[in-house]
């Protein structure tokens, strides 16, 4: 009798993810996808930050406080760049990436946009070793743009295998430089929703404790500013809108969470106006839950800078709903209205105050909206991201296979 000998085990596509450094939004999505079993995974990153490049536009130097590197197989690039950084275009500049690439065997690239070198780089990469790239990006086309950026980046996303859409503005503006649906996948942008959910509900017990330890009232509506303390999210219009609903005699309190080049300016018109507002400074990940847990809502009032807003992620997680500006990139996905939130006109911050006025004068209506907060934001999870990924590199590996 003949013995056929086994065939050897498939190898398992190999999926290589590049971003310029840890990011405490996109690891939840990395383990996931570390912990599939169809795929091999690795993450890029064009550098490991230290904290004074970590704090950069917080206003503090700062080392995130829950673990980044766990769960996943991953490999800090070589920057060369001058001046390394998280935040500018030039900080990450790792011209090794096209060797790195090669020795991984990386059968389907994805990028994390295009805001640093290193994405550029990947890119070019990737079309001289003719391996399938994607980019999962926050581009919307909310932003006015002149004629030749917005030909700059038709020519861009052009170059990509495929495009990762995190919501619905993403997904028109890929639509709008004419990325036809069958290369766009979903991986909704997220957060850990589980993590900030059970946090939040053991740290419900605490909330008397936690309003009184901030000095708000017992019996005061209190609205939520979570971030860095600059331009694009208009704190101090924020501050502005929410005099007018003191003036008008409401119950009502602000706690903001965050520090930053408008700090100075916010607690100077807060104390000469004799506002209720406590300012907590920078709060890390494990602290930041009981700022959620002491507010009733969360108020981001960001122009077109704000191209996703991941704390109304986190806010809807501990089920709090959420008032944001209508050129929030999120906005479209997450709010609806009356049951997750509410949406202003950018710029109208009249209307911002009538809306957290109407709020004040109805506490009533904000119990009910927890579950409905916390259902809608089931949809954008890092499961739900990873699987949309996932769909993509299959399609992409059986249409390569099938050439």
């Amino acid at each position: 009798m003949k013995i056929i000998p086994d065939s050897p085990p498939a190898k398992l596509p190999h999926v290589v993810f590049v971003t310029s450094h840890p990011i405490q939004y996109q690891v939840p999505v990395f383990r996931c996808l570390a912990q599939h079993s169809d795929i091999r995974f690795t993450v890029l990153f064009a550098q490991i930050p230290d904290a004074a490049s970590q704090g950069a536009g917080f206003g503090v130097a700062f080392a995130w406080d829950i673990p980044l590197l766990d769960g996943y197989n991953y490999r800090v690039l070589r920057n060369v760049a001058r001046t390394p950084s998280v935040t500018k275009f030039s900080g990450c500049d790792t011209p090794e990436i096209r060797a790195v690439l090669h020795d991984l065997g990386a059968d389907i690239v994805i990028i994390n946009g295009w805001v640093v070198k290193t994405c550029l780089q990947t890119l070019w990469a990737c079309r001289r070793l003719k391996i399938p790239c994607l980019v999962r990006g926050e581009a919307n086309n909310l932003r006015y743009r002149s004629w030749w950026k917005r030909m700059l980046q038709r020519i861009l996303v052009r170059q990509f295998d495929g495009v990762l859409a995190i919501g619905k503005a993403n997904r028109k503006f890929y639509r709008s430089h004419q990325v036809p649906d069958s290369r766009i996948y979903e991986a909704p942008y997220c957060v850990e929703n589980e993590r900030f959910s059970k946090a939040a509900a053991l740290a419900a017990s605490n909330r008397n404790e936690l309003r009184k330890r901030w000095g708000i009232a017992e019996a005061s509506v209190c609205y939520l500013f979570c971030g860095k303390l600059e331009t694009k999210k208009h704190p101090v219009e924020l501050l502005r809108s929410f005099q007018s609903v003191i003036s008008a005699g409401s119950c009502a309190h602000l706690l903001i969470v965050g520090d930053g080049e408008l700090k100075a300016e916010c607690k100077s018109f807060a104390q000469q106006n004799g506002l209720p507002v406590t300012f907590t400074g920078f709060l890390n990940q494990t602290h930041i839950i009981d700022a959620y847990v002491a507010a009733d809502l969360l108020v981001l009032p960001s122009d077109v800078g704000e191209t996703w807003g991941l704390v109304a992620n986190e806010a809807m997680a501990c089920g709090k709903p959420v008032i944001v500006s209508d050129q929030v990139g999120c906005a479209e996905d997450l709010i609806v209205t009356g049951q997750t939130g509410w949406i202003f006109r950018f710029g109208d911050f009249r209307n911002l105050s009538q809306v957290m006025t109407e709020i004040a004068a109805n506490p009533g209506v904000l119990g009910p909206m927890q579950s409905f907060c916390q259902w809608k934001i089931a949809e954008y999870s890092p499961q739900v991201a990873c699987q949309g990924i996932i769909e993509a590199a299959r399609a992409l590996i059986h249409s390569r296979t099938n050439m």
